[in-house]
């Protein structure tokens, strides 16, 4: 991502580096992206991964760029550590770029819990109006998981409509969510299930082609479970008290992208469905209207907006059914490289020298 020098009078006060590893991976192209997409200020943007994808060609912006190691010679005067690789690796290497005075925006998970490091989501903070404190040192940043994002946005919003006496979800997640195991593993039990051959079940333990489920085999990690108490628990830590608990529900579906939702929310007192769906709609958010612009897998791929179907229940006047799309590693992307610029205000390198 070449930039002129000139163009180092920014809002960010200069042209930065990056680096991502985890870059072969899928959440490190779609930062790739999202960095080119906001014109990010870098001039300079490594791609780090471990040995599997090493000598693989990118593009970043228009610059072809090779795949390397994650050495400390290559986190050099990087600004910026986008972590996209699995907890392991980043549990094994994050002190590396953090040695190297490089800031650390993590969206593995394997950061969530460790002391200074902080959780964020900037799209919950803009709608609460949570300004983040100016830093000259800042602290490492784990982004929270894209359904705890969606969800949040979604309850605050109804919620300075109406005050809510219920709220239930049942989240489907994609395959994508296991990385790009996952996604070859059910690409390969769909073609296997169809040609009558045994199905390969290392990532999942289980049939997820042409089905859907509540659980893993035993030793799929993480399992659902763990992973349907991490988005409650993030949806805690970035809403605070601010926000009604949902009664949720996690289950795999035979999808390769994006999550969906089945919301119930239940009002405490009447609003019509015009008034909910203005509420609702509004920065990150779309309403769908026509049959054509339903939510869906396939409508949201690559979107960084959530879109949203508003229903009234039939039997519950205040009652409200929300079936919503949002592209799980889209958001993520985009909820890292919004904390990095709001890192970057304060940045005090980023010279190019």
């Amino acid at each position: 991502m070449k930039q002129d020098a000139k163009s180092g009078d920014t809002p960010w006060g200069g042209l930065f580096r990056a680096a991502i590893i985890g870059a072969g991976t899928l959440k490190g192209k779609e930062i790739k992206d999202v960095l080119t997409d906001r014109s990010f200020p870098a001039t300079d943007v490594r791609l780090l991964d471990d040995d599997e994808t090493l000598g693989t060609l990118e593009n970043v912006g228009d610059e072809p760029t090779f795949i390397q190691g994650v050495l400390p010679e290559h986190l050099e005067r990087v600004d910026f550590t986008f972590f996209a690789t699995d907890d392991e690796f980043t549990t094994a290497t994050w002190h590396m770029a953090q040695s190297a005075g490089s800031e650390i925006i993590d969206l593995s998970f394997a950061l969530e819990n460790e002391p200074g490091v902080r959780l964020r989501a900037p799209w919950i903070e803009q709608e609460f109006g949570i300004v983040q404190p100016v830093e000259l040192k800042t602290t490492p940043v784990a982004v929270a998981h894209p359904a705890s994002v969606v969800l949040a946005l979604l309850t605050a919003r109804v919620q300075k409509l109406r005050k809510l006496h219920r709220l239930m979800a049942t989240v489907f997640e994609p395959a994508s969510e296991r990385g790009k195991r996952g996604m070859d593993e059910l690409h390969d039990q769909t073609v296997n299930l169809l040609s009558f051959q045994q199905m390969p079940m290392n990532v999942f333990g289980t049939q997820i082609a042409f089905n859907m489920v509540p659980s893993f085999g035993e030793e799929a990690e993480p399992t659902l479970e763990e992973v349907e108490k991490r988005i409650l628990d993030h949806y805690k830590r970035i809403a605070g008290d601010r926000l009604p608990l949902p009664s949720l529900m996690l289950l795999q579906a035979p999808v390769f992208h994006a999550h969906t939702f089945s919301i119930y929310i239940e009002l405490e007192s009447p609003v019509s469905l015009e008034e909910l769906e203005s509420a609702l709609g509004g920065d990150h958010v779309e309403i769908a209207h026509t049959i054509e612009d339903n939510p869906s897998n396939v409508n949201v791929a690559g979107q960084d907006q959530v879109q949203v179907m508003v229903k009234r229940d039939p039997l519950h006047e205040n009652g409200f059914w929300l079936w919503v799309a949002a592209d799980n590693l889209r958001i993520a992307a985009t909820m890292a490289v919004e904390c990095a610029e709001h890192m970057a205000t304060t940045r005090p390198r980023g010279k190019v020298q």
